[in-house]
């Protein structure tokens, strides 16, 4: 994409606000990952990123790479099909993605990432590209629509087999750190692709178009865009090894798996026939006792007999305790 024309080689233009767009998406994703890490090393009292909020944000960044995906192939692609740099391209995004699916396998075996963000944007690029140049620039859209309302329209659960899981048409959600399902997700490079068809024209000679990256944030973010693949690659191994390292030496945080605890408990107390308002406030006065009493641990652990019996105990007194309290319905 970057080498001088020739005679032969109708020129690829690159745009620094495209690569910086790419490098802020990094950015988000790095911060995600972070907030995901702190969590993960009980350095914050709950994992955020796994809130409501927060799989919302994640969602958001992973559409915001598969989106830029599209307008990066009609960039390659969009003169002529670049067979090679296409090829190239595609070997390492694919290289990329068997690593993260043997490094996970090794160290988290029952969420390893089988069909991640690099997976799906390595399979989407080779069924884009048909869309990219020839078919008309109605059908990347109505096709990217399609596959976005695939899951809501078509269910099964035969197709929740371990070798249709990558489809992301079943009705369960596998045990996985990283899920980017075919459908929906490749639907916004197709997407991305139309937009790169129907608006680069005007883009380009646009004043956004002609922007050039100066000072050191603008350069940087333009730098990391245009070396996504390492940056997506290196960013996580160096997160998790300078949070490892901190929680050595500060401990996890005080109140950390304490909302989680709580919350297991209420579905349990209530599942067994509990007062849901009796069961919240025994959840509150189980986690202040067991804490009190040497039986918090920071992460679950098996109790010894002595333990388990005493921790039944303080249970059942917390229950009966909060059940003389509760309001009656």
């Amino acid at each position: 994409m970057t080498s001088p024309a020739s005679p032969t080689t109708p020129s690829r233009p690159r745009f620094d606000a495209i690569d910086a767009a790419r490098g802020v998406a990094l950015a988000a994703m790095a911060t995600y990952h972070a907030l995901w890490d702190l969590g993960a090393l009980r350095l914050t009292p709950e994992n955020y990123a796994l809130t409501p909020l927060g799989r919302a944000a994640a969602h958001g960044i992973a559409g915001s790479f598969l989106i830029l995906v599209g307008l990066g192939l009609v960039l390659m692609n969009g003169v002529r099909f670049a067979a090679r740099p296409f090829a190239l391209r595609l070997a390492r995004i694919a290289g990329a993605a068997l690593l993260v699916t043997g490094a996970t396998a090794l160290s988290d075996p029952t969420h390893y990432i089988f069909f991640g963000i690099l997976h799906c944007i390595a399979v989407a690029s080779v069924l884009a590209l048909p869309f990219v140049r020839g078919l008309p620039v109605w059908s990347a859209a109505l096709a990217g629509l399609a596959i976005m309302a695939a899951p809501h329209l078509v269910s099964a659960d035969w197709l929740d087999a371990p070798v249709l899981a990558f489809l992301g048409l079943g009705r369960g959600t596998p045990q996985t750190n990283d899920y980017v399902p075919l459908f929906p997700w490749a639907g916004l490079v197709l997407i991305g692709v139309a937009l790169a068809r129907a608006g680069l024209p005007a883009f380009a000679g646009s004043r956004a178009g002609g922007w050039r990256a100066r000072g050191r944030l603008a350069r940087g973010l333009t730098f990391a865009g245009r070396h996504s693949l390492a940056v997506y690659l290196i960013h996580q191994p160096v997160l998790m090894g300078l949070l490892t390292g901190l929680v050595t030496l500060t401990g996890p945080h005080p109140q950390a798996g304490v909302a989680e605890f709580r919350a297991l408990y209420v579905r349990n107390c209530t599942a067994t026939g509990g007062e849901a308002g009796a069961c919240a406030t025994a959840a509150s006065c189980v986690s202040d006792a067991f804490r009190r009493d040497g039986l918090w641990a920071d992460r679950p652990r098996s109790f010894t007999a002595e333990e388990r019996l005493k921790a039944q105990a303080l249970s059942q007194a917390c229950y009966e305790a909060a059940e003389g309290t509760a309001p009656t319905p």
